[in-house]
């Protein structure tokens, strides 16, 4: 029995959390499993899982060899992938991180056109506001909204992002004119808890000096959706973002205000770790949203 094959069954059981759910991802059998977990065991001269009736963890040495096993399986990986790039095919699985905002929104469309145009990558899409480890959590590549900055990632930007100051014409008719962004310190505001400023909002001034403004209000919820239902419902000014907001604001049903104190720093990125091997079917996935996005809708 190859080293190998005995190194993916360990990092398989460390991924599945356990022998049993392992079996069940992989199709093997949980005696077979053990046995090459024992095997690697045995030649390593070290413990590397503790195993109990009730619990499953990894010992220090454990730790230690999972990371960098994973890293060589996945060099492996890489650079067959690498190989067979020229075939039109592209097969396995995608691990990829993504903020909710994105995925609930329309743009979210986008995985699904992908998974359609090539149905033998199995997308796992893992849904989460906070940045990830993409190494430490074994992620493919990440989707981020921000101002990008120096992380020691690969990054390439797939679309510009803004986000939108609006309020239904009814809200502007009774707090307005609204003109400069200070007026928001009297006016109710819908905060969305994902926003790094939370309760205090900031703008930038032509001039290019910040401006920072406390708001308030009777909801806070960590939902662009939600934001965007709570500000057509009338309920004040919101901060949404320009995939979120933009069809409310062409139908009218939402006022487009303070536009010209709003940064427009901020991108939508596709990040992965450096690695000497890009795998195909990370490039062709990032290539297709670049170019999803550069269509008109």
């Amino acid at each position: 029995m190859d080293t190998l094959t005995r190194m993916r069954a360990f990092i398989d059981v460390v991924e599945a959390e356990g022998f049993s759910a392992a079996a069940r991802r992989t199709g093997r059998s949980k005696a077979l499993l053990s046995k090459y977990v024992r095997e690697l065991e045995d030649d390593l001269g070290a413990l590397l899982l503790n195993r109990t009736t009730r619990q499953f963890s990894m010992t220090e040495a454990g730790h230690t060899y999972y990371r960098t096993a994973a890293d060589i399986l996945k060099e492996i990986d890489n650079l067959a992938d690498l190989v067979r790039e020229n075939n039109a095919d592209l097969k396995g699985r995608l691990r990829i991180s993504v903020p909710r905002t994105f995925i609930d929104a329309d743009v979210g469309q986008s995985f699904i056109d992908f998974a359609k145009a090539h149905p033998d990558v199995q997308l796992e899409i893992v849904a989460d506001d906070r940045f990830v480890d993409l190494i430490e959590e074994n992620f493919d590549l990440a989707i981020r909204i921000t101002r990008l900055e120096d992380s020691g990632l690969i990054a390439k930007k797939l679309a510009d992002f803004r986000v939108h100051a609006v309020a239904t014409p009814d809200v502007v008719a009774q707090y307005g004119p609204l003109t400069h962004p200070q007026q928001l310190n009297k006016v109710p505001f819908i905060i969305d808890t994902n926003s790094r400023w939370h309760n205090n909002i900031r703008f930038v001034d032509p001039d290019g000096s910040m401006i920072s403004v406390a708001v308030s209000g009777p909801i806070e919820v960590n939902s662009p959706q939600a934001t965007l239902r709570a500000a057509r419902a009338g309920l004040g000014v919101a901060i949404i973002p320009d995939f979120v907001a933009m069809a409310s604001i062409q139908s009218g049903e939402l006022v487009n205000l303070f536009d010209e104190y709003i940064t427009r720093e901020r991108g939508i990125y596709a990040v992965y770790p450096h690695r000497r091997y890009l795998p195909a079917k990370v490039r062709s996935f990032v290539d297709f949203l670049a170019n999803w996005f550069r269509q008109p809708r």
